[in-house]
């Protein structure tokens, strides 16, 4: 074999090689999953703080659909994410249970707090009792700005406007303003009007435009905000990235995972308190 020959063989040799090596390449860059979650991990910060950290760990990419987690839950039925990662128990767990999840792990909490205007048209500011604020703020006519977005806080919200025993719905269009809008969008325009509102505390803490408005009520059992993460079901949708999904919920309740959420804060206040444990739901 002359020298011309032995080239040809040994560059016949690398090119599947180098082409092997390139496909493994991207396959690695590749590596990503779609974490359909609530507005308020995204708008908070916490997602940029925490996910730079997920991927150094794992190689993993992930990529954030922030809608309210009624709409979360619906991406996560249609298959159309690999995780889901919200705010509403009740709802999760009847999401694991009809079969569209595999388990539910609680991951951290903060808490809900009733903003309003400084002027206080319902005479609420440092009420402890979130249901019977809202009987207050009904009985006054004074106008409240809900999401109306079957979000994890709305839901919230009208638990409590039930508890306080409050026909919102017959309400709605006078005081009662449903805006089927998300958080930020629900806080600017309270801002406006002004409005009282619920909202979840670490929104509101990076929330800028606060206006006239400031915080009503807090302190109430009744205002504790859970969050859950929940890999949808491979067996449902077949396309479900089972190893990195469950890779993420890993490193979320692990210890590392938890420090990472601790450690964020916001003009040096917490945004979220891990609560990792065993899987529920």
């Amino acid at each position: 074999m002359n020298r011309f020959s032995r080239f040809l063989a040994v560059a016949a040799l690398a090119v599947p090689v180098a082409l092997g090596a390139a496909v493994g390449s991207a396959q690695a860059q590749n590596r990503f999953i779609t974490v359909a979650s609530t507005t308020s991990t995204e708008n908070s910060g916490l997602f940029k703080h925490i996910l730079p950290l997920f991927k150094a760990k794992t190689g993993i990419d992930v990529r954030v659909i922030a809608q309210g987690t009624g709409q979360a839950l619906d991406t996560g039925r249609r298959g159309d994410a690999d995780v889901v990662f919200v705010h509403a128990p009740a709802a999760e767990k009847k999401f694991v249970a009809e079969g569209h999840g595999v388990e539910r792990f609680e991951v951290m909490y903060n808490d809900f707090v009733i903003v309003g205007p400084n002027s206080d048209p319902a005479g609420v500011k440092g009420m402890k009792d979130a249901p019977a604020s809202l009987a207050k703020i009904a009985a006054a006519k004074a106008t409240f700005a809900s999401r109306g977005d079957d979000s994890g806080t709305h839901k919230a919200e009208l638990r409590l406007w039930q508890e306080a025993g409050v026909d919102v719905k017959a309400a709605g269009g006078s005081w009662y303003r449903e805006l089927g809008s998300g958080m930020g969008a629900t806080l600017n325009t309270a801002a406006q009007m002004p409005a009282y509102a619920l909202t979840d505390r670490a929104t509101w803490i990076s929330f800028q435009n606060r206006g006239p408005l400031e915080i009503s009520v807090e302190g109430d059992a009744k205002l504790f905000n859970q969050y859950g993460v929940i890999l949808v079901s491979p067996e449902k949708h077949k396309h479900v990235k089972k190893a990195e999904g469950q890779a993420f919920i890993d490193w979320l309740v692990s210890g590392e995972g938890q420090k990472a959420i601790a450690d964020y804060t916001l003009n040096g206040q917490p945004l979220f308190f891990p609560n990792a444990k065993k899987a529920s739901g």
